[in-house]
């Protein structure tokens, strides 16, 4: 049991800057907004589809990789909308895994013509595992790292439920949003102790400007603001950019940290990418690629994160 607890240590050790903000980042948070808050749930025409690929740090082996695919419907008759989502994450060399799927559901209130508040709850599942065999025992150091453990190697996954809300101001043009997840904040320890998952904040937001021009243009044209700022126990971050959308193609920058309001110690700087964005819309499938430049102390280590997105929005005649 010593060697055991030891092991996991060192995993929990080799992937402490994702535990610092606990839940997965991703830097296309607009690509899936459902993984952002559940009021996001039936804001798209009518069905919505999105799926994220994320591999963050691939120079640091098997250090986070994470999927996000995400379902939503506008149900419009009953000014409601509903949303499914499964997430998965693996870290540490894929010894570590977090899978959950949840179900979403928000009420869309008209407070005048365009402009709209929608209340949201969302109740999850989740899977939270260790693979034993992606890990290296003391006995195994000892004998060789080739052989197997005589550690006791049972009770390597946890299931619990999670449960979280959300709040949306929205029009055409503008949406400000807050949202509360792990409200229950639920046990995932794998060691019969407890270790309560971190109730997250979010606050998030953006605006966007369409582009007039004296000639009539067939595609439209305009510029998307946004910023998503985030809260998990002792550890926060800000997300912000921009980008600029002419179809078929967009393009965009965005920054990740609060260098101004938060220094984790003297002469270390809450600062962590400068992302780059560019992508395409194909009919109606819209695909989007970002690269995260490390601006931290992992600068020369980590090679950056990568990520596509892919989103399919289908609207039906009435």
């Amino acid at each position: 049991m010593r060697n055991r607890a030891t092991a996991l240590f060192v995993v929990c050790w080799a992937i402490l800057p994702r535990a610092f903000a606990q839940d997965a980042q991703l830097t296309q948070f607009y690509a899936t907004p459902t993984y952002i808050s559940p009021a996001f749930a039936g804001t798209g025409l009518q069905t919505r589809l999105g799926l994220v690929v994320r591999d963050q740090w691939p120079a640091i082996p098997g250090a986070f990789v994470t999927a996000n695919f995400a379902l939503d419907h506008n149900l419009s008759g009953m000014n409601s909308g509903l949303g499914l989502m499964v997430h998965h994450d693996r870290s540490g060399s894929g010894a570590l895994s977090y899978t959950s799927v949840t179900g979403q559901y928000a009420y869309e209130i008209q407070l005048k013509r365009k402009v709209f508040l929608r209340p949201a709850l969302q109740v999850g599942y989740v899977n939270h595992a260790v693979d034993y065999s992606r890990l290296v025992f003391g006995d195994q150091l000892a004998r060789g790292s080739n052989s197997g453990t005589s550690e006791n190697t049972e009770g390597n996954s946890i299931g619990y439920a999670d449960l979280g809300s959300g709040l949306l101001f929205f029009t055409p043009k503008l949406w400000l949003g807050v949202a509360l997840h792990h409200m229950n904040r639920p046990n995932q320890s794998l060691l019969q102790n407890e270790a309560r998952v971190p109730m997250k904040f979010s606050m998030h937001g953006g605006y966007r400007v369409s582009l007039r021009s004296p000639v009539i243009r067939k595609e439209p044209e305009s510029f998307v603001f946004a910023f998503n700022y985030k809260s998990q126990g002792k550890f926060d971050q800000l997300d912000f950019g921009a980008y600029y959308e002419r179809e078929p193609f967009f393009v965009g920058l965005w920054y990740r940290g609060l260098p101004l309001m938060k220094r984790y110690a003297p002469g270390y700087a809450n600062n962590d990418a400068i992302a780059i964005l560019v992508g395409t819309i194909v009919n109606d499938l819209r695909i989007g690629y970002s690269y995260d430049i490390t601006i931290s102390r992992l600068t020369t280590s980590s090679a950056g994160a990568h990520e596509i997105t892919l989103g399919y929005e289908i609207a039906t005649e009435a």
